[in-house]
């Protein structure tokens, strides 16, 4: 399995109210299909399907809101993409495949949801590395 397009089809971003007393942040990540793709790009054995997914990142209570859609194109060896086609239809998917399916959409929508907090001034819905003053003290053995 890898990663060969990754494209955001629908960003939308809202600030509810200006302050809030406490947020609480919930996050939802939907699958929404997978279809083969017809192509002949690839030269050896594998094949192309396209993920389309709906990533939700709420700011509650009633704070605000981020939705971001879009699809990954992966390859995938012929077998793997036809149970997963077919697995989805039917019943889901394998969990080492939406295990590294969510993995990629997570690890791009949340540097998007991170540029979009940042210009509506919202709160980081992941905690980011920050410095103190005992963490530039060298340690001395």
């Amino acid at each position: 399995m890898r990663l060969i397009g990754f494209n955001f089809t629908k960003i939308q971003a809202e600030k509810i109210k200006e302050k809030a007393e406490s947020i609480k942040f919930g996050t939802k990540v939907n699958i929404s299909s997978i279809e083969p793709i017809d192509s002949n790009i690839l030269k050896n054995k594998e094949e192309i399907v396209k993920v389309n997914f709906n990533y939700i990142l709420s700011y509650e209570p009633e704070f605000a809101k981020i939705e971001i859609s879009g699809y990954a194109i992966l390859a995938l060896d012929s077998k793997m993409a036809k149970e997963v086609v077919k697995g989805f239809k039917d019943k889901g998917t394998s969990d080492e495949f939406r295990i590294f399916v969510l993995n990629i959409i997570l690890r791009k929508v949340n540097i998007k949801a991170l540029q979009l907090e940042e210009e509506l001034n919202l709160p980081n819905h992941l905690p980011l590395i920050s410095l103190n003053k005992d963490s530039l003290k060298e340690k001395k053995e």
